[in-house]
C-alpha cells in the first residue's frame, strides 16, 4: 500500500507541475460544455412508432397503412392498453405512439372531431418535434384524401403530447452529449501520455528495476485522474444544472457511479494508447482525435444511431461514449433507475474489464 501510496503522491506532482494540462485537463470542460451546450443543432428517420387502436375499423388501418408505408417510420404494432407507452418508452424500444380514441371512426363518419392523440418522447427536441410534424402531415394528408372523395368536411383532431421534455430544449440533447465527449477527451489525453512521458524522460528504467507488479502500476496511474475526472463531472453537472437549466431527474448517485465506471473505462483505454505510442505527441494524436471523430458521429450524440447504415451501427457499439451518453440521458434527463440502465453498465464494465486486461498484457510486455 506504500508503494502505491508513493506512485500516487508522484503522479499527482506530476500532473500539478504541469500548469499548462492542468489548465487544459480542468478549464477545457467548462468551455466545451458552455460553447457546444449554447451552439448545436440537429436532425431524423426510422422512427419507432405503436399503435393504440381501441376500437379498429376501416378509417383505422387506413391511416396505420400510410404509417407503414412512409419511409420515416418503423412501425413496430399494436399495444394493448395506453398504460403499455410509458413502460415501452423507458426501455427504449418506442419513440411515438398513435393513440386513437375510442369513437374515432363513429366521429368521423357523424362528421364531427375525431381525436387522435400523438405521444412523442422528445428526450431529443429536435427528433420529437419532427417526428410530431411528420405524423400530423400524415393525418392530415389523410384526412384531405377522404374530404375530396367524399365531398364532406371530415375533422380529425390531433393533439401531441412531448414526454420528458414538453419545453422543447434543445440543451437537454445536447449536454449530456458533451459530458460523454469531454470525459473522453480529457481522461484519454491525460493518461496516454503517461506511461510515454516515463519513456521520454528515461525514468521507464525506474519501473522496470521496482518491485511493483503492473496492476499496481496501472492503478496507481489511473488514481489521480480519477480523482480529477471526478471534479470534472461535478463541475460539469453543476454548470448544467445551474448555468443551462438542465435537470438531474434521476438518481445523483446512480449518476455518479456510471460516470465514475465511464472514467475508469476510458482512463484504462488512455493507459493502453500510451502503452503503444512511443512519443507523448502520437499519444495525444491518437487519443485526441483517434477517439473524438468516432464519438462526435458514431455515440448518437448528434447523428441518431437509428439512422446509420446497419455497418457503421455495429461499429458505433464499439465506441465508449456511446453507451455512456445513452445512460446519462436515461438517469439525467429521463429519470429512469437502474433496471432501465442494466445494459448500457454492463457493456461499460465489460469494456472496462477489457482495457484494464489489454493494458495490464502490454506493460507486462514494455516491462520484459
Amino acid at each position: 500500500m506504500k508503494k502505491f501510496n508513493a506512485f500516487v503522491k508522484k503522479e499527482f506532482l506530476h500532473i500539478m507541475r504541469d500548469k499548462r494540462t492542468l489548465l487544459i485537463v480542468l478549464g477545457m470542460p467548462i468551455i466545451q460544455v458552455l460553447m457546444f451546450g449554447f451552439a448545436i443543432n440537429m436532425d431524423v428517420n426510422n422512427i419507432k412508432t405503436v399503435f393504440y387502436t381501441p376500437n379498429e375499423s376501416t378509417s383505422t388501418q387506413q391511416i396505420e397503412e400510410l404509417f407503414v408505408h412512409n419511409r420515416y417510420f418503423n412501425v413496430k404494432g399494436h399495444i394493448n392498453s395506453i398504460y403499455e407507452v410509458e413502460e415501452l418508452m423507458k426501455k427504449g424500444k418506442i419513440e411515438m405512439a398513435i393513440v386513437f380514441s375510442p369513437q374515432f371512426d363513429k366521429n368521423l363518419n357523424k362528421k364531427v372531431k375525431s381525436q387522435v392523440q400523438i405521444i412523442v418522447n422528445t428526450c431529443d427536441p429536435n427528433r420529437g418535434t419532427i417526428a410530431s410534424n411528420y405524423a400530423t402531415a400524415i393525418l392530415q394528408k389523410y384526412q384531405s384524401e377522404i374530404t375530396v372523395d367524399n365531398f364532406v368536411p371530415y375533422h380529425i383532431n390531433v393533439e401531441s403530447n412531448f414526454v420528458y421534455n414538453p419545453q422543447m430544449k434543445s440543451v437537454y440533447t445536447f449536454v449530456p452529449g458533451i459530458i460523454g465527449l469531454v470525459i473522453t477527451i480529457i481522461c484519454a489525453i491525460m493518461t496516454s501520455a503517461s506511461i510515454v512521458r516515463e519513456k521520454e524522460l528515461g525514468s521507464m528504467d525506474v519501473l522496470l528495476s521496482s518491485p511493483i507488479n503492473s496492476a499496481v502500476l496501472i492503478s496507481a496511474k489511473v488514481a489521480p485522474y480519477i480523482v480529477i475526472s471526478i471534479v470534472n463531472v461535478i463541475t460539469i453537472l453543476l454548470l448544467s444544472v445551474f448555468v443551462l437549466q438542465v435537470p438531474i431527474r434521476g438518481s445523483l448517485l446512480l449518476l455518479l457511479l456510471g460516470s465514475l465506471l465511464f472514467i475508469t473505462m476510458v482512463l484504462t483505454l488512455g493507459i493502453l494508447v500510451s502503452s503503444v505510442a512511443k512519443k507523448q505527441s502520437d499519444a495525444v494524436i491518437i487519443s485526441g482525435i483517434g477517439l473524438m471523430l468516432p464519438t462526435l458521429v458514431l455515440s448518437g450524440m448528434i447523428f441518431p444511431i437509428d439512422n446509420m447504415p446497419v455497418v457503421l451501427q455495429w461499429f458505433s457499439a464499439t465506441v465508449p461514449a456511446r453507451w455512456f451518453i445513452a445512460f446519462i440521458k436515461k438517469v439525467m434527463i429521463e429519470g429512469l433507475g437502474f433496471r432501465y440502465v442494466i445494459g448500457e453498465l454492463s457493456v461499460m464494465l465489460l469494456m472496462a474489464v477489457a482495457f484494464i486486461t489489454a493494458s495490464i498484457i502490454s506493460i507486462k510486455d514494455h516491462l520484459k
